[in-house]
């Protein structure tokens, strides 16, 4: 689905960010990127999305060379990527349903994006959505009232029903005690391999990449120092990130 090829990144006058990052990530793969903090993850995120220009490179994705593309090719492609933060950009005041209501309202018309009209059909589509995840309890609570896991979960589902292939989860468990971290990371890990998505989370938990990684990314001093199959990370690939 992806393909980058010598992805470099520099900030003036000379500070190098990323440096000839080349791989291929395919649709049902959960990727696991490791890297102490200031390594690059979330510029190397910003640059798969578009949001960031890069040095040198070529980006190919579903089999087009989107290296050049111009700004209104980027902002249709845009509606195919999700981006994941550690605070879910979500309306406290507003229920899990409403929150993912207004999601699928940017798929609809302009006339019932801008009069916010919802249908019976679509309050069904976010129900089920929000069944997916494992929120259907909480689709009338209020965003404050839910724990950050919770909140997480809504935030997937808001992706999901925009129609996201690719989600981009930077530190999506930061803050989150272990047994609610290890329930979002289930939930990002099932999601992936039901509905054939391609999920990027940069983490900083190593045991929660080996555990729930199909691929383990590491990344230090802008380069991609470690590529390989979920699993525990020997001593000497640790120390190649960390």
């Amino acid at each position: 689905m992806i393909i980058v090829r010598n992805l470099s990144k520099s900030y003036p006058p000379d500070r190098r960010i990323l440096d000839k990052i080349s791989f291929q990530a395919d649709e049902g793969e959960l990727i696991a990127l490791l890297g102490a903090s200031g390594s690059g993850k979330t510029t190397l995120f910003r640059c798969l999305m578009l949001k960031e220009k890069w040095d040198d490179g070529q980006y190919i994705y579903g089999g087009k060379d989107i290296t050049g593309i111009n700004a209104w090719e980027k902002f249709q492609l845009r509606k195919e990527w999700a981006y994941l933060e550690e605070k879910p950009a979500l309306n406290p005041k507003k229920s899990a349903l409403k929150n993912v209501l207004s999601a699928l309202l940017f798929k609809k018309s302009w006339v019932r994006f801008l009069t916010n009209t919802v249908s019976e059909d679509d309050h069904l589509e976010a129900m089920d959505y929000l069944d997916k995840v494992g929120s259907l309890d909480k689709a009338h609570e209020p965003v404050d009232k839910l724990s950050g896991g919770e909140k997480q979960r809504v935030a997937v589902c808001k992706a999901m029903i925009k129609g996201a292939k690719i989600i981009f989860a930077d530190e999506p468990v930061s803050g989150l005690d272990p047994e609610a971290a290890a329930r979002v990371m289930e939930d990002l890990q099932s999601i992936c391999r039901k509905e054939k998505l391609l999920i990027f989370c940069s983490l900083h938990q190593v045991e929660l990449a080996e555990r729930f990684g199909d691929r383990i990314w590491g990344l230090s001093g802008g380069k991609l120092t470690v590529d390989i199959a979920g699993r525990r990370l020997t001593q000497r690939e640790k120390d190649l990130i960390f």
